[in-house]
């Protein structure tokens, strides 16, 4: 611990798991620590999977936080399969899948109920000589030596230091769901299960993995199987129609899954039984309540702003092909403490820390470009698109997407 930061306070910005994250590291190193949430509720109910690095697990380790076999489901290889169900190619690769409730638990359970505040908005938050200000929804005013932005993609906070850092559409949208394992047929089940599995149909990519299932059990029979289904959506057209609700209100960056128009989920349901392998198309047909992001990134130039630093999505959007968004936030936690520690002041520090993740989080950026190269080709010309097909051999795929990266 650096004795130099005990009983220092750190505000984070955003409960979700880079806040988790960040919190636990600080309160581990001797800081005062409050985090923020504005949804009231907790948001252990997310259910998206989550593809785990070795450098997650470091940074549970340096945050004390214990954890078991429980975590995730381990799988053991790749594969991909035709449209017709059978299998094209397959490789060896062990690794560890997750769900987002699962890793909300083990990080929110670590913490201290007294230092995270469900409902707390954060009006504004302005950086100071001394320390920073921070004033809450309800007028309360409170002052900290380090701001945390972990407010995620559409952080209200790097729009205040970067208002002309804009998330830029990459012309597709990810369905996303999660089905039951008792639900699926057993030959569905035997396929798939065990296996991080792809299908590639023409101007189509879709993959999927097993993760925990309901209470966050990972014995056989009571996972989940978790998909996510690239799909071209054009920006002028298809997109604001996916967007709209039955009451006609356009939601822009996002629709929630429940108000997702009854005929656009037939249209994506039929889509899967043309398109996709059978395996995936039971998945699709049979998961609950799917829903549907649209796939935006984006970069900023700097993660600080004197006693403020922006953290996870705040910072850099990815495309999720990489599987990293939730390891960058860790790498991002870990880095900012470690900075901390090595520095006798808090914008020394930030200063350092902004200069080691932008470069990471650059990488990350433009890698995931690379994996989406093919997707985003789809609604260009034919010469883009068969420039693109180079990334969408099954043995490609397989390879490099959300594998660990060393940038």
């Amino acid at each position: 611990m650096s004795q130099s930061f005990v009983s220092k306070r750190a505000i984070i910005v955003g409960g979700s798991l880079g806040g988790l994250f960040a919190a636990n590291l600080l309160v581990r190193n001797g800081w005062n620590v409050d985090v923020f949430e504005r949804v009231p509720d907790e948001l252990a109910g997310r259910g998206a999977g989550i593809v785990t690095h070795p450098e997650l697990f470091d940074v549970l380790a340096a945050a004390g936080i214990e954890y078991d076999e429980s975590i995730g489901v381990k799988v053991q290889s790749r594969v991909t399969f035709a449209q017709n169900g059978e299998v094209l190619s397959e490789r060896a690769l062990p690794q560890t899948l997750t769900a987002w409730g699962k890793m909300y638990h083990v990080l929110r359970a670590a913490l201290p109920d007294i230092h995270y505040h469900a409902g707390g908005t954060v009006a504004t938050v302005q950086d100071g000589p001394d320390q920073a200000v921070v004033t809450l929804g309800n007028g309360t005013v409170l002052h900290a030596d380090l701001v945390i932005a972990a407010d995620g993609f559409k952080s209200a906070i790097r729009e205040r230091f970067l208002p002309d850092v804009r998330l830029q559409y990459a012309g597709y949208v990810a369905w996303r769901g999660l089905v039951d394992e008792a639900s699926l047929t057993r030959e569905t089940r035997d396929a798939l299960f065990e296996k991080f599995a792809f299908c590639l149909p023409p101007r189509e990519q879709i993959l999927g993995y097993p993760v925990a299932g309901q209470g966050n059990s990972t014995t056989p029979g009571e996972r989940r199987y978790n998909f996510v289904w690239y799909r071209a959506t054009s920006e002028d057209i298809q997109l604001p129609n996916l967007l709209t609700d039955a009451a006609g209100k356009r939601w822009e960056g996002g629709i929630p899954p429940t108000l997702i128009r009854e005929d656009v989920l037939a249209d994506m349901e039929n889509a899967a039984l043309t398109l996709l392998a059978p395996q995936f198309s039971e998945v699709v047909t049979k998961a609950t309540q799917p829903l549907f992001q649209p796939i935006f990134d984006l970069e900023v130039p700097q993660m600080a702003f004197g006693r403020i630093a922006l953290l996870g999505d705040a910072a850099f959007v990815a495309r999720p092909h990489c599987g990293m968004g939730v390891t960058k936030a860790a790498s991002d936690a870990m880095a900012l403490v470690k900075a901390l520690n090595a520095h006798g002041g808090v914008q020394d520090a930030l200063a350092d820390y902004s200069n080691e993740r932008t470069q990471a989080g650059a990488a990350i950026v433009q890698h995931a470009r690379h994996l989406g190269a093919y997707m985003q080709a789809q609604l260009k010309n034919e010469v883009d698109r068969e420039m693109a097909e180079r990334y969408r051999t099954p043995d490609a795929v397989m390879r490099e997407t959300a594998v660990p990266a060393r940038f």
